[in-house]
């Protein structure tokens, strides 16, 4: 895990690199919804706002809808996860991003989001 990527209550991260933003599930998500079978992400160029579903994700056991933690454009999708998405069961989370964005959010959208250790300590 990246200790610098911020969070939502609802177990979404985003993760500023190289002048875009990863965004993906969190590892207490994954862990919470088992073994994940099925995602389904945007298109490209796709733009959503904040807290917008962008996303499903389906495991053995539920099926989910993933948020916008914050509002942007999609420039990336991560097509092994949608080819392969059992890779998000793997421990090793280096590729685990859903989405890339392009954002202008401003302070406000990221004022309600948590730091990685604020968020351990309240999903522990």
């Amino acid at each position: 895990m990246d200790e610098s990527m911020l969070c939502t209550k609802t177990h979404e991260y985003v993760l500023e690199k190289d002048s875009a933003y990863d965004v993906g599930i969190t590892d207490y998500a994954i862990n919470q919804l088992g073994d994940i079978v099925f995602v389904e992400l945007p298109e490209i160029d796709s733009t959503f706002s904040k807290n917008e579903v962008f996303a499903t994700i389906e495991s053995v056991k539920a099926a989910s809808e993933i948020y916008m933690p914050i509002s942007g454009k999609v420039i990336a999708v991560n097509e092994d996860i949608v080819n392969s998405p059992e890779l998000l069961n793997d421990e090793n989370y280096a590729d685990k991003w859903l989405i890339k964005i392009e954002s202008n959010a401003d302070q406000v959208e990221f004022a309600d989001l948590l730091d990685y250790s604020d968020y351990k300590e309240e999903v522990e």
